[in-house]
């Protein structure tokens, strides 16, 4: 969840799910006596997911023919190699079993966040997503009585839901992508990532981000049977394999993009939002404190991309910080509503951390990428010391 100066608010969000995951961006504060707490603006709106695409490796096995006492065979003693033949990649499931899953997770998803059930939310999120949605819990039970409103069941509309499954050998974790619309002319999109826990062998949702632009979504190739194709989003052959991207989404918030943000992308709706997170939040305190942001070591490092008729849809996930501090001794920052379910006291610097899942349209020739959409939470906030002399 996006921190936030107001009440956290409990009304639908365009797809019924509670506003709280999608909260509108506030203006910078006007300085005061003392810095004020300022979250990030929006960040729209994760367990850890493998795409793994290494060939499989072909195996060989030995036999031995025995020769009988009384004959001699000229063969006999000699190994014989017989090669397995390469396993067939299989659809990782069918349609239907795919927009159950979906169906599902709707269910189980409203009993938890009613209930604010973390450990039920565990069993169908997982990565990303679980970091993300957990913040929102925590950051919800800890806002007074009054701020809060009855929980509002909602689902995704299946029949306007498509599902792009990749086949996987075996072996391989099995996952698959869904964009799914809403509104009253399915104006609004939503990319969702699914797989299956390789310990728990449950389906859970690891990825849910919101689309700026629908009509920028690449169109994802399918086979003669309807099946998608699974890209190594890590791999040279992309315009900007996933590391690139997240130094450039860092680079974003950081500079404004302008060291790598400005290369890597061509000018979307969520980059441009990036870079205006980083004008006002760096101006919010004035002469009165600083705010930086930074990059950090990425928790949840798979990637999920599928194979488009321009290159690859990249679906991962990226970690930064946003450090803020007073300017001169005897200043401090009072923490807001939101911030009180991390931090309990006036501080002279505080720092937090950003979970984020971003979709990426990434080109197959040289080119710039389009950041398609992101969502942020903050999954943690602690109160560091300022350093004067910078």
């Amino acid at each position: 969840m996006p921190p936030s100066p107001c009440a956290l608010p409990r009304t639908p969000d365009r797809y019924g799910q509670p506003r709280h995951r999608r909260r509108p961006r506030q203006p910078a504060p006007a300085e005061s006596r003392s810095p004020r707490s300022f979250p990030i603006p929006l960040h729209t709106s994760v367990r850890r997911t493998a795409l793994l695409l290494t060939a499989a490796a072909v195996a060989l096995t030995a036999s031995a023919c025995s020769t009988s006492s009384n004959t001699h065979d000229s063969t006999a003693g000699a190994p014989h190699r017989t090669a397995q033949p390469t396993p067939t990649a299989e659809p990782a499931l069918a349609k239907q079993e795919a927009l159950a899953q979906i169906a599902h997770y709707s269910k189980i998803n409203n009993r938890a966040n009613a209930t604010g059930d973390t450990k039920l939310l565990d069993t169908i999120e997982d990565g990303p997503l679980y970091a993300m949605s957990s913040a929102d819990l925590k950051e919800s039970a800890a806002l007074p009585r009054s701020d809060h409103e009855p929980y509002r069941p909602w689902s995704y509309d299946l029949d306007a839901t498509d599902v792009y499954i990749p086949r996987v050998k075996p072996g391989q974790q099995r996952w698959f992508a869904a964009v799914t619309r809403s509104g009253s002319r399915k104006q609004y999109a939503r990319v969702l990532v699914m797989a299956e826990s390789t310990k728990a062998k449950r389906w859970e949702m690891v990825a849910a981000v919101d689309i700026d632009d629908p009509e920028q979504l690449p169109d994802i190739i399918l086979d003669k049977d309807g099946y998608a194709t699974a890209v190594d989003a890590s791999s040279t052959s992309l315009a900007a394999p996933v590391g690139v991207l997240r130094t450039a989404i860092a680079d974003n918030f950081a500079t404004g993009g302008e060291k790598t943000g400005k290369k890597v992308f061509t000018p979307t709706e969520a980059s441009r939002r990036q870079i205006k997170v980083h004008a006002q939040t760096t101006r919010k305190f004035g002469t009165r404190g600083t705010t930086q942001f930074a990059s950090a070591d990425t928790e949840f490092p798979d990637a999920h991309a599928l194979k488009t008729t321009t290159g690859a849809l990249v679906i991962f996930s990226h970690t930064h910080t946003q450090h803020d501090a007073v300017a001169a001794p005897g200043l401090q920052i009072v923490p807001e509503k939101l911030d009180r379910a991390w931090l309990n006291a006036p501080a002279p610097a505080f720092t937090y951390t950003f979970t984020c899942s971003d979709v990426d349209a990434v080109p197959a020739t040289p080119r710039p990428s389009s950041l398609l959409g992101y969502g942020c939470r903050r999954t943690d906030a602690k109160p560091t010391v300022p350093d004067f002399s910078l």
